[in-house]
């Protein structure tokens, strides 16, 4: 099956989970687009977005749009992801937006992660691990995870909605999700690693050409 028709069927199924009048967190990238195309102006009370981009498309649909100090906290939050693992463990950041995603996630009650099923992986780090770093200390930060053994580049050019430079980091096969989290956000300059191992995802939605699977957090 075409992989946009996929994206589209794990977003549409997202849409049957959101309760009418709540606080919605939403998330960043290609499969949400989808996500967003199917809310119902009048449907939810607010939506709190995890990027300018997802703002912009939020504010098209007439969806009234909140920061996360006025939402407290959110009901649902849905999202796509880079890898996800069999216990729901995640990568992301491939669009930039790791550190809002993670902090929207955090907060919400209840994570809802989108994705075909080229996405699920048995171990995190095929897809390179993003990390979201203070500009002054890229080369710093660079320096650390090379003694780590992984193989950090510099994603040139891309600078986050907070300011920040992304690395990405390439050839780290990620045995513990969150002692890696936790101690790749322990170094100095490190704002977010695109880990979500502490904070996984409570639902998966998994497209595939036999439908839409729905996998529960163990």
């Amino acid at each position: 099956m075409e992989l946009n028709l996929l994206k589209r069927a794990a977003a549409e199924a997202a849409l049957a989970y959101v309760p009418k009048g709540c606080l919605l967190g939403v998330g960043t990238g290609s499969t949400m687009i989808y996500f967003i195309r199917g809310l119902k102006k009048g449907w939810v009370r607010g939506a709190v977005p995890s990027s300018k981009g997802t703002e912009q498309a939020l504010r098209k649909r007439g969806i009234r749009v909140m920061n996360l100090n006025q939402a407290k906290r959110v009901k649902l939050y849905v999202d796509g992801a880079d890898e996800v693992d069999p216990k729901l463990r995640l990568t992301k950041g491939g669009g930039g937006a790791l550190t809002r995603e993670k902090i929207i996630a955090t907060a919400a009650k209840k994570f809802i992660c989108i994705v075909d099923d080229s996405k699920l992986v048995k171990r995190l780090g095929k897809f390179p691990i993003p990390l979201e770093v203070v500009p002054m200390a890229r080369d710093q930060v660079a320096k650390e995870i090379r003694k780590k053994g992984g193989r950090p580049v510099w994603r040139k050019g891309f600078v986050t909605d907070n300011g920040g430079e992304i690395l990405d980091v390439h050839g780290w096969k990620v045995n513990n999700p969150v002692k890696t989290e936790k101690e790749l956000e322990a170094i100095p300059g490190v704002i977010c690693a695109g880990i979500f191992g502490r904070r996984r995802a409570d639902l998966l939605l998994l497209a595939t050409p036999r439908g839409v699977k729905r996998i529960q957090a163990d």
